[in-house]
């Protein structure tokens, strides 16, 4: 495993003083910024249907009037250290590259997670998010042990947790949250300062957390079945799966369905500090 030693910046701002002391003063508030760090390159499919992954996250977290920037880390493509005090939370999406690889770009994207960790920035990663958020903080990730991990998943949430504050906007916490999952990949071991809040009986870290700015989700709550068939497609043609195996998830399919409207509220409240 490689840790990478984080950089920290520290950003100051100068307020100019009101030029005529006659006009009364107004309190401006401040807009809401996020920002997408896509780990993976829009599909044709997705391109064609949804015009990319992008609005596909901005359908699931989006609240009006905020401001979401889109950053495709795959590509080289990274927000400037000096606004990062500019964004109240990060997501980090899904991939077909491995968070333990050693490509430039991870390890770049490592030491961004260090650095906006130690800034206290809510970060949330979603499947090769969530593993790449648990190696960057000192844990580790590795081939899932049972394989594949394609379908309609039950998670087990925990009854309580010692750090991680569920949202008033949740009302409710159910026992049992069905994901869409997608990844053979998967943590093996959260950093030392984490929780465990999620398991499933495939995979036994399905959702972690750091206090309250940090949050790791195996699963993939933007996505949805059509999206899912498409990868499922895909896995198909070139040939990381095989044809029994793809007719028995989407047989699966037709019979589940995912917590989708509980789990966008779960991240929605997680990114804005609810």
């Amino acid at each position: 495993m490689v840790y990478i030693q984080p950089t920290l910046y520290n950003n100051t701002s100068c307020l100019s003083p009101l030029q005529s002391t006659s006009q009364p003063k107004m309190k401006i508030e401040q807009e809401k910024r996020y920002a997408l760090l896509l780990a993976c390159k829009d599909s044709d499919y997705v391109k064609k249907k949804y015009n990319g992954y992008f609005n596909v996250f901005l359908e699931a977290f989006e609240d009006e009037g905020e401001t979401w920037d889109l950053f495709r880390v795959v590509e080289e493509e990274f927000p400037a250290m000096e606004d990062l005090h500019k964004y109240e939370g990060f997501v980090v999406s899904g991939s077909p590259y491995d968070a333990y690889g050693n490509d430039l770009w991870i390890l770049r994207l490592c030491s961004l997670i260090q650095t906006l960790d130690a800034m206290h920035k809510r970060v949330l990663g979603i499947c090769f998010g969530h593993q790449v958020l648990c190696r960057a903080l000192g844990g580790q990730v590795g081939k899932a042990c049972g394989g594949w991990d394609i379908g309609i998943r039950k998670v087990i949430m925990q009854d309580e947790s010692r750090h991680f504050k569920f949202s008033e906007r949740l009302e409710v916490i159910p026992k049992c949250v069905s994901i869409i999952e997608c990844h053979q990949d998967e943590v093996w071991q959260v950093p030392i300062r984490a929780e465990v809040i999620a398991s499933s009986d495939k995979t036994r870290i399905e959702m972690f957390s750091i206090g309250d700015h940090i949050l790791g989700i195996q699963g993939h709550p933007e996505y949805n079945k059509d999206i899912l068939h498409s990868l499922i497609d895909r896995l198909l043609a070139n040939e990381s799966i095989c044809n029994c195996f793809a007719d028995d998830v989407k047989a699966s399919l037709e019979e589940a369905e995912a917590d989708k409207e509980f789990l966008e509220k779960l991240c929605k409240s997680f990114l804005k500090g609810e």
